[in-house]
């Protein structure tokens, strides 16, 4: 063996190579512990976790627009390129007018 290089079909290689996967392996689940552990200790302490809910200033304000174009008849995609939004913005804004999702819950279609 010479530095960081060794031969995996030598017993020694095989064995070097076994040993580093183990501590790799001890180390990340080690970090997962880490992880889970300190999402508990912020629940305990009441913070909430996940993607909060933000305010969509752009597409509150082209909502009626939106809708007006979807009482005419008018396709997602068409809508989308027309108003300058993504077409599941637009998806999003429909669902949250219908009443079909929550308002943290994003829409793709």
């Amino acid at each position: 063996m010479s530095g960081m290089t060794f031969e995996v079909d030598t017993p020694h290689g095989r064995m070097m190579a076994t040993m580093l996967a183990g501590i790799a392996q001890f180390e990340r689940d080690m970090l997962s512990e880490r992880v889970r552990s300190g999402l508990a200790a912020a629940r305990a302490r009441g913070r909430k976790l996940g993607r909060q809910l933000g305010e969509r200033p752009k597409s509150d304000r082209l909502a009626p627009k939106v809708l007006a174009h979807i009482a005419e008849g008018r396709s997602y995609r068409w809508i989308a390129r027309d108003l300058g939004l993504s077409k599941n913005t637009v998806a999003g804004i429909v669902a949250r007018a219908r009443g079909d999702v929550s308002p943290d819950v994003t829409v793709t279609t």
